[in-house]
């Protein structure tokens, strides 16, 4: 299991992950310590403790919101493939219709022309 050297707030942590996951890692560690420096920005210095958790607490509610919007998008998307399949029954019936209409149609036709012949 290899180790990973990362900088979080300007201090080195050293984390164990699964092989091939390294810069995934770092990357992770990246976007902590930028939210860490935006709440430095607005809260400032505050223990390394508590910086560490509001981050995590903002990196969780990003988490949520998209969550939330994937959710909404696949709920959305459910109810568009329901549409369109409820449109698809409804063509199919009303090709049924037509083809009764244009068969009764056919029917009269065939009727009136063997009258003619008939005549």
């Amino acid at each position: 299991m290899p180790l990973v050297n990362v900088m979080v707030n300007a201090r080195a942590y050293t984390i164990a992950c699964d092989d091939g996951e390294e810069e995934h890692l770092k990357m992770l560690a990246t976007h902590v310590d930028a939210k860490v420096k935006e709440l430095l920005g607005s809260v400032g210095q505050v223990s390394d403790q508590r910086l560490l958790l509001m981050a995590a607490l903002l990196i969780a509610d990003d988490n949520h919101d998209l969550a939330e919007r994937l959710e909404a998008q696949t709920r959305q998307t459910g109810e568009l493939a329901q549409s369109e399949a409820d449109a698809g029954e409804r063509f199919d019936q009303s090709e049924a219709a037509a083809c009764e209409v244009l068969e009764l149609a056919a029917k009269k036709l065939e009727d009136v022309a063997a009258r003619l012949a008939h005549a």
